[in-house]
């Protein structure tokens, strides 16, 4: 057999610009970074995998009131038709949406060893399971009901959403963080019941200061707690700028003991600090000295957490100890605002607090119309059909003989009663039970109830103010579902004002140590004669 010739004619070849090319696929490598796995959709506040995760975990039927599934089926779902990528990644994705400590509201209510806030990694898919929760119901919530586009998945196989109904504000009540090409996301998470007071007073006020909505919008809720201790001033600036960083402290109180000692317990700890790897940090400091003043860290945590921190003496003040820890560790940190988002048009930029919250109100007006013109052609077919029952129902005897004595009854029908052809098919494929007098009446009322139905979204459709009062019903149902009042909503992080400086002298923390005096008289050494 002769041997296949693969060289490539030379005419084949066409000289290109090595700076150009290399320009042209490294931009095209950037803007794939940005926009399919960095930077959250404004709208729905997901990034591709966790949207492709949620939608797959619809697919199977992983609601919240349904049996658990295997994660590793959930991931060869999402990898076999959305998300062709390593399946560790895909897997710490799920495991992120479960875990209560990482996400304020998780989006999947996980069974099994999901990992834990001393740092721990998860057990293996294959040993955990994995079902929606009810606010990632909401984000999906009329997904079948044509409320967003879809598009082709990476093979043409199937189809994948392009951005969620969002049914939930998902991108500041959870928050998100990503690193792109060029440009970085961090956004903290939020509480949905403030979250929803400021969508709804800027439905009512379009043109809201960002300070009126910053007093609604008190400040980042960590799922962890802590204290927030930024002034009030940095805050709305922030939030004005999409820009900014908030500082967070651990929660503490000093417990006191006997004969004026004390101990501190520390209950929380910032957003994303490792437990375990905070208290080896206290202990190195101990180690090393450079807090004199305290002896010694335990961790006594069950299912909260309490670090207990043991000081040398009571003399110090546990303000002016923790004021140093503060310095020297985790249990005050710096999270940043970066509001670098992706807009309804797929563009990256930064946007402010009320940028942010009306892009997801111009999307829940869009998913609203769609979602009603959706049910309004869904009715008017309806109404046709059961138009033709009551037309049958009237001449049923004379229905009854063409049926019985034509070969092709459909036109004849058409032309008899001036049936449309889907109301002659629908008469055609009616059980004889159904020409009972009782459904006669059903269909009458199913008729009437329909009707008026139509008519409401008729008047929907063509009336924006009727469309922000059904938008406005559906936060105040977000909130009263997830609101403060509920036992997932309670604000967790707690809003305090910026400390003031503690003064104090360094041999506060210097170590003292006893004495001892000499108690044999001193002689002089005859080296010492010698020597002179």
């Amino acid at each position: 057999m002769a041997k296949r010739n693969n060289v490539v004619p030379l005419a084949a070849v066409k000289p290109v610009q090595f700076g150009q090319a290399l320009q042209e696929r490294y931009l095209s490598y950037a803007l794939s970074t940005i926009m399919a796995r960095s930077l959250p959709d404004v709208r729905d506040g997901l990034k591709p995998v966790h949207r492709r995760l949620m939608y797959a975990m619809r697919q199977l039927r992983l609601d919240p009131n349904s049996a658990f599934k295997k994660s590793a089926r959930v991931v060869g779902d999402v990898i076999g038709q959305y998300h062709p990528h390593g399946d560790q990644s895909i897997y710490d994705a799920l495991v992120r949406l479960a875990q209560d400590f990482a996400a304020r509201y998780p989006l999947i209510e996980g069974q099994g060893n999901f990992g834990n806030i001393d740092g721990d990694n998860p057990a293996a898919m294959r040993y955990t399971e994995a079902r929606l929760t009810e606010v990632a119901e909401a984000l999906l919530a009329g997904i079948d009901e044509n409320a967003v586009d879809f598009r082709p998945n990476y093979d043409g196989s199937t189809e994948e959403p392009v951005v969620l109904p969002g049914g939930f504000p998902n991108l500041l009540a959870n928050g998100a963080a990503g690193i792109a090409v060029g440009m970085a996301c961090s956004i903290p998470p939020h509480n949905a019941g403030e979250l929803c007071d400021a969508l709804l007073h800027l439905i009512k006020t379009p043109n809201a200061r960002i300070d009126t909505l910053a007093d609604l919008v008190k400040g980042p809720d960590f799922p962890t707690g802590g204290v927030l201790v930024e002034s009030r001033e940095s805050i709305i600036e922030s939030y004005r700028t999409g820009r900014g960083a908030f500082r967070l402290r651990a929660r503490w109180t000093a417990e006191q003991l006997p004969r004026d000692q004390y101990r501190i317990i520390v209950t929380e700890i910032p957003y994303q600090v490792q437990k375990g790897r905070l208290i080896e940090r206290i202990a190195e400091i101990i180690n090393a000295k450079k807090l004199p003043i305290l002896d010694d860290v335990r961790d006594e945590s069950a299912d909260d957490v309490r670090i207990v921190l043991e000081p040398r003496t009571g003399n110090v003040p546990a303000e002016l100890l923790m004021e140093q820890l503060f310095k020297l560790t985790d249990l005050e940190i710096r999270f940043p605002l970066n509001l670098n988002v992706l807009d309804k048009d797929n563009t990256p930029r930064v946007m402010d607090l009320r940028e942010a919250l009306q892009a997801f109100l111009d999307h829940r007006r869009e998913v609203l119309v769609r979602r009603s013109t959706f049910r309004l052609e869904a009715i008017e077919r309806r109404l046709e059909i059961l138009e033709g029952y009551l037309i049958a129902y009237l001449n049923l005897d004379k229905l009854i003989k063409i049926i019985r004595e034509e070969d092709e009854p459909k036109p004849k029908m058409i032309k008899a009663f001036g049936l449309t052809d889907t109301q002659a098919e629908a008469i055609l494929n009616m059980r004889l039970r159904a020409l009972r007098r009782l459904e006669e009446f059903e269909i009458r009322g199913e008729h009437k109830k329909l009707s008026a139905e139509r008519k409401d979204l008729k008047a929907l459709l063509k009336g924006e103010d009727l469309q922000w009062q059904a938008i406005a019903a559906e936060v105040q149902e977000t909130k009263r579902k997830f609101g403060g009042k509920t036992e997932l909503g309670r604000r967790r992080t707690e809003l305090a004002d910026a400390p003031a400086e503690i003064e104090h002298a360094v041999e506060d923390f210097v170590e003292r140590e006893p004495v001892a005096e000499r108690t044999r008289p001193w002689r002089a050494d005859p080296a010492d004669d010698r020597a002179r």
